[in-house]
């Protein structure tokens, strides 16, 4: 399912590319089988994109899903797939493609790209691709608000509130940061798919990286200047260092890529890049569900159960990237050995990002707990 988002705003709307079918001209995602045997689900997913849909971009390991759908045969008969459906974070549109004569292209809304679709399976997991965008994340009034419309006490309790300390700009911060995350994310998989802009993608990593670390400075300073915060201080200080974390391990495999000259990259490591991509979005999903923990509680446990699902994946996708790469540099002569440790250098920064969004959800998790 090839995905972009409208602007860099956490609640930017997203859209989602569909295709024409080559014979009933219905919309749908694109889709097709394995070209060889030994072809993992999701390349073929990023190959038949680029086929039928002309985009490429950093395609996440991890399926969101699967539908069924039956389909009539050359034959006369009409059977049932299976489709697994992959999120392709589109960074490349193309003018001209193999199918672009037989099938249209459009970008769609999430709402209507699911109504546009026959099958209700996959209507409904692109529904649930961002539920924010439907719902919202519901502003949440501050408890002394609440108190002094409830009690009717009026000009007196605002008065009294005037007086009390203010609770601080942390959603925003988290908000900001979370921002600078999602955005890092997106360069980090353009570097890793596109290696003729490679300084550009890596110096906007660094300047994501430098924003993130402006604004976990200025939420250091409201902790311990404020009186009163949504969650505990240490809540705030340890799920701002989390999501801290993972843009300084991404500047970090940008400088080891800058480093090296690495311009070749192994699947494995694009295969953890989009798991980090994936792993972004839920997040800024997440992020903006915390102003209202109780109603979002259930919806916040989703995103974080999947975020730590993918981290359990990474890690089996980094242990096959660095036993292929000391297999194929074993005997690799005497530059072998250098060419393995810059290999295992990179795989050790995605790893890194991963296990960040893992303390991410945990951390996520942990305030659920305390406040749902």
């Amino acid at each position: 399912m090839p995905y972009r988002a409208r602007g860099g705003a956490l609640d930017a709307p997203v859209s989602v590319l569909l295709v024409t079918s080559r014979e009933t001209k219905r919309w749908v995602v694109p889709k097709g089988n394995p070209h060889s045997a030994g072809e993992a689900p999701h390349q073929t997913a990023a190959i038949e994109a680029e086929e039928e849909a002309g985009v490429r971009g950093a395609v996440c390991p991890i399926p969101l899903g699967s539908y069924r759908y039956r389909k009539g045969r050359k034959t006369g008969a009409s059977l049932m797939f299976d489709v697994e459906v992959y999120p392709l974070a589109v960074s490349e549109e193309l003018d001209t493609w193999k199918e672009a004569g037989e099938r249209t292209r459009r970008w769609f809304t999430l709402d209507d790209a699911a109504k546009a679709v026959d099958e209700p399976d996959l209507a409904q997991l692109i529904r649930s691709f961002n539920t924010a965008e439907f719902n919202g994340a519901i502003r949440r009034r501050s408890i002394i608000g609440v108190v002094a419309e409830k009690s009717k006490v009026g000009p007196m309790f605002a008065w009294f509130q005037r007086l009390l300390p203010q609770t601080g700009g942390f959603f925003e911060l988290f908000e900001a940061h979370a921002t600078a995350v999602l955005a890092g994310a997106g360069a980090l998989g353009r570097l890793f798919n596109d290696g003729a802009a490679r300084a550009e993608h890596i110096r906007e990593i660094t300047e994501r990286e430098h924003d993130a670390d402006n604004i976990i400075r200025e939420t250091l300073q409201t902790v311990r200047r404020t009186f009163l915060t949504p969650f505990d201080r240490g809540a705030i200080t340890s799920l701002i260092g989390a999501m801290d974390d993972a843009i300084d391990e991404m500047q970090s495999a940008a400088n080891a890529v800058d480093l090296y000259d690495v311009e070749v990259f192994e699947p494995e490591m694009r295969d953890m890049v989009g798991i980090v991509i994936d792993s972004a979005r839920l997040m800024a999903e997440a992020i903006p569900l915390l102003r209202d923990v109780g109603p979002n509680g259930a919806r916040l446990h989703e995103l974080t159960e999947r975020m730590v699902r993918m981290e359990s994946h990474a890690d089996d996708i980094h242990r096959a990237g660095l036993k292929k790469a000391y297999q194929r540099f074993a005997g690799a002569g005497a530059e072998g050995p250098m060419q393995f440790m810059v290999v295992r250098e990179i795989y050790k920064h995605l790893e890194r990002i991963v296990d960040s969004f893992e303390d991410i959800a945990n951390e996520i998790d942990d305030i659920v707990i305390d406040h749902a």
